[in-house]
């Protein structure tokens, strides 16, 4: 029997999470509500290269940032992570197009990268199944009440965005699409 990918539509994660004030977030790679440029998907005609983003609005307590990309219409009850930073300071307010290597070469110093749900570290771009309905990539920053969230490069994303509810004073997000 043949899996139907028609399936309903997740809901926005962040709004199950509660609530904290917004700030703004912005990319010379992707607008809001729109669909990611190829070079960000992990697809035959992509690149795997993260996105530029950049940030203003955070609260002056601000102690520093993570940085996250989750799909939450990935196929399974988890969603999937394709991008997680952790340690980013307070003084940083962006991270350039391409920051998300693998070997972690284009971020601010201290921060670190975890390993996605593909098990890499770094960025992987979007990559939804071929047929399945428009997938959303969510973007977030998350402006932080502590620098050590006493996490390390091996924990997993889902557990490091557990810890983030409970030190997120802030939260800033883009969402891009992408379809196959």
């Amino acid at each position: 029997m043949a899996l139907s990918l028609n399936r309903p539509v997740a809901p926005d994660p962040y709004a199950l999470l509660p609530q904290v004030p917004a700030f703004t977030l912005r990319s010379d790679d992707v607008a809001d509500g729109a669909r990611l440029p190829d070079a960000a998907t992990n697809t035959p005609r992509g690149d795997n290269v993260s996105p530029q983003l950049s940030w203003s609005g955070f609260p002056p307590e601000t102690v520093a940032f993570a940085v996250s990309c989750f799909d939450p219409d990935a196929p399974g009850v988890a969603g999937w992570w394709h991008w997680t930073v952790l340690g980013v300071p307070a003084n940083v307010t962006s991270l350039d197009r391409g920051a998300g290597r693998p070997d972690g070469h284009g971020l601010p110093s201290g921060a670190i990268q975890l390993r996605g749900d593909d098990g890499v570290p770094g960025y992987v771009g979007a990559a939804p199944p071929p047929g399945d309905h428009v997938h959303r990539y969510y973007f977030v920053v998350h402006a932080l009440d502590t620098a050590d969230l006493g996490l390390a490069a091996d924990t997993p994303p889902g557990a490091a965005s557990c810890a983030l509810v409970f030190h997120t004073i802030a939260r800033a997000v883009l969402v891009g699409t992408y379809q196959r």
